[in-house]
């Protein structure tokens, strides 16, 4: 009988110790979720943006977590918790070196397109003012081509004032996608007008 009685009584004390130490790690286990969070959130829009699949490989681990400890298993994430929380904080330095990857090229293309298309604009106005005086037209350019050519000029030259006032207020993204456009629209103008190659593209 004693010895039943010790059993049970080694249970119950086995069972305490059990239920104390789980509830020991659940604090730690609570602040770790509310770590990796604030980590996810101070990476900001930024990580959506630049490094949209760390975002994804952290938000699912942390959902994991909080699901390990709903189940009350503060071990799980106690264990798991630092690994994911490094990761967190790792991705705010990786989406703004992904960031200034991104705006270095992005700036790279500016600089190409602000000395390239204002070329371009002098030399399709050039060939319209020319073909304004000549009597005779050259072959396969038509009045209406030329008119039509000095509307999508004009067209260009509207569109690249935006794109010159997006790079102004540092939408630099904003300002070479408009920049883009206007080079197609010189380049069509061009071809209209009979000027051989890339309208874009500097002379000499």
């Amino acid at each position: 009988m004693k010895r039943i009685h010790s059993l049970k009584f080694l249970a119950a004390l086995a069972a305490s110790l059990v239920l104390a130490a789980c509830a020991s790690q659940q604090e730690p286990a609570k602040k770790l979720l509310a770590d990796v969070e604030s980590a996810v959130t101070a990476a900001g829009a930024d990580a959506q943006q630049y490094v949209p699949d760390q975002v994804a490989s952290v938000t699912q681990k942390l959902g994991d977590l909080k699901a390990a400890f709903d189940k009350q298993d503060y071990k799980a994430v106690v264990e798991g918790g630092p690994a994911v929380l490094t990761e967190a904080k790792a991705l705010a330095d990786a989406a703004a070196a992904k960031k200034k990857e991104v705006m270095d090229a992005l700036n790279a293309q500016w600089s190409t397109f602000s000395t390239t298309l204002p070329q371009s604009v002098a030399a399709v106005e050039a060939r319209v003012a020319a073909l304004g005086k000549g009597k005779k037209l050259p072959a396969g350019v038509t009045k209406d081509a030329v008119a039509s050519a000095k509307s999508g000029l004009d067209e260009a030259k509207a569109a690249w004032i935006e794109a010159s006032t997006a790079f102004g207020s540092g939408n630099v993204q904003s300002a070479v996608d408009k920049a883009k456009a206007v080079k197609a629209k010189l380049d069509e103008v061009a071809a209209k007008l009979g000027m051989s190659g890339d309208a874009a593209k500097p002379a000499g």
